[in-house]
């Protein structure tokens, strides 16, 4: 393995999350805040600074495995990011179920659910890349 960018596309916030150095355990990151941050450039920025050598991208399939209007601009979000980064590949993983996951983990930690909003997109992100390296 090696360095990932795990990337949870939101309408309003991006969870970011990365693995580590060997790309081995995967950590939360950030959340880019669209209001206030350009993400292609914020995403260019931190994969520069990690090394980072994929981009896995969180695909909201349906449950049917079908795609929908949310695919959509997920994918259009995917297409500005690969022009921005062309030299990184960009994999799609199917995120079913990683917010709901995310959502748990932080419960079983002893988060309540008015603390998860500010770090779930991060927690959705580190679920994103921990389905694409099993």
């Amino acid at each position: 393995m090696h360095p990932a960018l795990g990337i949870d596309f939101g309408q309003a916030r991006i969870g970011i999350a990365a693995t580590d150095a060997c790309g081995i355990l995967a950590h939360p990151v950030e959340s880019i805040h669209l209001d206030r941050t350009e993400p292609l450039e914020r995403i260019a920025q931190l994969a520069a600074e990690r090394g980072v050598r994929t981009l896995v991208l969180g695909l909201p399939l349906r449950l049917d495995g079908t795609e929908g209007t949310a695919c959509e601009k997920v994918r259009a979000f995917g297409e500005r990011l690969h022009a921005r980064l062309p030299e990184l590949p960009l994999v799609y993983v199917d995120e079913f179920l990683t917010t709901t996951m995310a959502q748990e983990k932080l419960h079983a930690a002893g988060k309540k659910a008015k603390d998860f909003r500010p770090i779930i997109d991060q927690a959705a992100a580190v679920e994103i890349l921990n389905a694409w390296m099993q």
